[in-house]
């Protein structure tokens, strides 16, 4: 992927914390408030497709029928009630695995610094850091949509602020003809997501793709490139800012992982340690 005006490459742990934390600084309270969100990728290459389009074929006449079962045999476990929003359904869905819209983001560029370099097999590739501006990318909504916002003094959608104005996908889709992007905190169903500083975005229409949206609309955001050459320092210095698995990923999985991880060689081949000094 050659890089363009919106990509820039790290040369250094250093130089990665400038591009990190780019454009943060809001002078209207004098304080750094980031405007954007994050999503890490272990690969350069990493898309910004959802979990339903990677269906591949008609997937987006299959969205109805996923979420229409879940909810039908969700049910039958200790799952919300009947008459809870769609917009909670597609977030609980979407953090159980089922193929959905919804496409996970983090307020946290450390987070989504640990997602593009927990997977150790991946070391031999460039990864990235999509940063994305929410602010910016609400004034792209419908005219109802902001007129919520701006009642709410917010600039991301919960579902029970999101419910008044629009029940369900198809309403949100005849809000405009355009497709637009919006961005959804789910509830807090467990530690994950409220340690990960977890959203999600959500586009308008099924078939819209993010990434080829943010194409025509470039100022909303920016790629940074991690050089493989690089990923090995910023996951130990992740490690010693205690950004791990054990702390992202509550419960013996999460632990298991990190112990895995954490105690794993060097898959370059440069191993410092002998065995007997392994901590």
């Amino acid at each position: 992927m050659p890089l363009s005006a919106n990509d820039y490459e790290a040369t250094s742990w250093e130089d990665l914390q400038r591009l990190l934390f780019q454009d943060t600084w809001d002078a209207r309270i004098g304080r750094f408030r980031s405007p954007f969100v994050y999503r890490g990728g272990r690969s350069r290459h990493f898309q910004l497709e959802t979990s339903l389009q990677r269906l591949g074929g008609e997937y987006h006449n299959l969205e109805h029928h996923l979420l229409r079962n879940f909810r039908k045999y969700a049910r039958e476990t200790d799952m919300p009630a009947a008459n809870t929003s769609t917009w909670d359904w597609l977030a609980l869905a979407q953090h159980h695995g089922l193929p959905t819209r919804l496409l996970d983001w983090t307020y946290s560029p450390y987070v989504a610094l640990h997602f593009a370099t927990d997977d150790l097999d991946a070391y031999h590739e460039d990864g990235i850091i999509w940063a994305l501006n929410y602010v910016k990318a609400a004034e792209h909504l419908p005219q109802r949509l902001r007129h919520a916002l701006r009642q709410e003094g917010s600039n991301v959608f919960t579902s029970e602020l999101l419910l008044p104005v629009s029940s369900s996908l198809r309403e949100l889709e005849e809000l405009q003809a355009e497709p637009y992007v919006l961005f959804l905190e789910p509830p807090s169903l467990d530690a994950r997501i409220v340690h990960q500083y977890a959203l999600f975005s959500l586009m308008s229409t099924g078939k819209s793709v993010l990434h080829d949206w943010l194409a025509d609309r470039p100022e909303l955001y920016f790629r940074i490139i991690i050089p493989a050459r690089l990923k090995w320092e910023v996951r130990d210095k992740l490690d010693q800012a205690n950004i791990t698995e054990r702390v992202l990923l509550p419960g013996l999985g999460g632990l298991s992982r990190w112990l895995h991880r954490h105690y794993s060689p060097r898959t370059d081949g440069k191993n410092f340690l002998d065995d007997n000094e392994m901590r």
